[in-house]
């Protein structure tokens, strides 16, 4: 997962909830040291928390080592249950952060007493077998930002959509989220039929507004792994445009990191957190409700952390044999945490595929492991460094999140790029094209020292990074999530790209014309049986985990929520006055 969210303990070493308790004295109260215990909390260390934090390092978050030495247990469990309520009294620490990093850490009050007790005793134990200095930030110590926008706010459009519940997808959880769906995909013969991914490792075939098992991998993947991280696990798939006839599907997947050889790889000095896998799945019969069939590897990728990772795969849609993109997959991974976690020469060169959108054949066979194809008109082809990856095909991304292609103005490729701390993105991708992360976030410069400020770039300065064709600041959201194009019946969202945040679930679009002369991002209002809500009151949580899915053959989009693991479609759209 990317940066967006804050896991449970994002504040809580700069946060002292008002407790006056020294720097250096012993806030523990005798966490219990069971192996049960201690098994529970990491585990729910690593599915609530290791995505953004460490426990002796910082990394998007900051470490938790020590953090059980400086408050108490009732602090503590009180911040994790609901932080915002922390934040919205004025506590002056809480404030501060919340300014630095424009984003308000969602409650976890689905977790028990138990439960949030298991992994503070976790960490505690992790601290006593290493002492961990706990970091404190003083009152007295604030931040000071510019209160004024980095960005353009996002503008109320007058258009309303009016949601309808498609289908449920199964509970792959006892525990929020009880779903982790990520993509959906048409069935290639166009027959009405949708395919949902659940990170946790399934497929689904939707038929008929019902959802049964297609495939699930954890029984075919040894060391499959979809934790830690709210990135990782089953990251996407895609249908081989030619599927009918040879019954082909790409997956993208994490595994435990166990020593096995990878196709991009860094110093040893640098420790693996995952390996992302890139598989071909031929299916024995393309007319089986299930899949039944053999799996090959094209590419293995190290990555040194859990976020950021090889999260979306697609083919061009729509597109006749006779094209040069047909049949060549398109796979897009992000940094990999390796800015973050303090490695960020490892990103953003040709001689990585960390941070890359590469374009390959899988059916062909000159790459360096001989298990794919690279295009002879990839824009890197002929560059004379033997180190180069041939398979790039643009570079420069944090995290390309979500791909989708425009076939009516054009064939457009759209990124949309999940931020820092700034900005989040949607970029049209060139081919050869540099996107600047980790030097620049949105427009501005950053440097990979310091991830939580932009500055002005020198307007004498020369500068050949490709800017984001649109973007929203913090003060409007948290992480995009990427969309599409609608080219539906639905007048008022014609010719509009599509999208949202992942986070608060938001909904936005951008209109597109082929000169793309119009970047503002505006707001769509939702209802539900005519009545004015949104996706945070219609899943039931703080955490939306916003999806945005579009079926080319019916044209009809929809919007997925993890939350809850509904599928709702939208089923009509109105257009009142543009409040500018």
């Amino acid at each position: 997962m990317s940066k967006f969210f804050l896991s449970t303990f994002f504040f809580l070493f700069s946060i002292t909830l008002s407790v006056n308790i020294a720097i250096g004295q012993n806030a523990s109260s005798g966490y219990p040291d069971d192996k049960l215990t201690l098994s529970s909390g990491k585990e729910l260390f690593n599915t609530n928390c290791a995505s953004c934090h460490a426990i002796d390092h910082d990394e998007i978050g900051p470490r938790l080592g020590g953090i059980t030495h400086l408050l108490p247990e009732k602090a503590l469990s009180e911040f994790i249950q609901n932080p915002g309520k922390v934040i919205d009294s004025g506590e002056p620490r809480a404030v501060n952060l919340r300014k630095r990093y424009k984003m308000v850490m969602p409650s976890y009050d689905f977790l028990k007493p138990a439960e949030i007790n298991s992994i503070l005793a976790y960490i505690d134990n992790e601290t006593k077998l290493n002492p961990i200095e706990p970091l404190v930030v003083k009152t007295d110590n604030t931040v000071s930002l510019p209160s004024e926008r980095f960005g353009t706010p996002v503008k109320k459009s007058g258009i309303s959509i009016e949601l309808e519940d498609f289908v449920q997808i199964p509970a792959s959880s006892d525990k929020p989220p009880f779903t982790r769906i990520a993509n959906m995909r048409p069935h290639p013969s166009g027959d009405g039929t949708l395919y949902v991914s659940d990170q946790r490792g399934i497929i689904y075939k939707i038929e008929n507004r019902k959802a049964e098992v297609f495939l699930d991998i954890r029984t075919k993947v040894d060391k499959y792994v979809n934790t830690p991280g709210l990135g990782t696990g089953l990251g996407s798939f895609a249908f081989h445009p030619d599927y009918l006839n040879n019954g082909l599907i790409y997956i993208t997947h994490t595994e435990e990191f166990t020593g096995k050889k990878a196709d991009y790889e860094f110093p040893d000095s640098i420790k693996v957190a995952l390996q992302w896998v890139v598989s071909e799945w031929k299916i024995n019969d393309v007319k089986s409700k299930t899949f039944e069939g053999a799996r090959r590897e094209l590419l293995r990728i190290n990555v040194p952390g859990v976020v950021h990772g090889t999260q979306d795969i697609g083919f061009v849609p729509g597109i006749g044999k006779n094209d040069p993109d047909y049949g060549l997959l398109f796979i897009g991974t992000g940094d990999g945490g390796s800015t973050i976690g303090k490695h960020p020469e490892i990103t953003h060169n040709l001689k990585s595929l960390l941070g890359t959108i590469i374009r390959i054949n899988p059916l062909g066979n000159n790459s360096r492991n001989g298990h794919y194809g690279i295009p002879a008109d990839n824009p890197f082809v002929h560059n004379p460094d033997p180190e180069t990856y041939k398979e790039i095909y643009a570079f420069g991304f944090r995290n390309p999140h979500r791909i989708s292609w425009d076939l009516t103005h054009g064939k457009i490729m759209f990124s949309a790029e999940v931020g820092e701390s700034n900005f989040e993105e949607v970029n049209v991708v060139v081919k050869g094209g540099d996107y600047g992360w980790n030097t620049r976030e949105g427009s501005f410069g950053i440097s990979p020292s310091d991830l939580k400020n932009v500055f002005e770039i020198n307007k004498t300065e020369k500068d050949n990074y490709i800017k984001p064709f649109a973007a929203y600041d913090h003060q409007d959201g948290n992480a995009i999530s990427g969309g599409y194009v609608y080219e539906g019946n639905l007048a008022a969202l014609k010719n509009k790209y599509i999208f949202g945040d992942i986070v608060n679930g938001r909904i936005f679009f951008i209109n597109i014309n082929k000169q793309l002369s119009d970047s503002t991002v505006y707001e769509i209002s939702i209802t539900k049986n005519l009545k004015p809500t949104d996706l945070k009151q219609m899943s039931g949580s703080k955490r939306v985990d916003l999806r945005i899915e579009y079926n080319p053959f019916t044209r009809e989009m929809f919007v997925m929520t993890k939350s809850d693991g509904k599928i709702r479609r939208i089923k009509t759209a109105t257009t009142g006055l543009v409040n500018k």
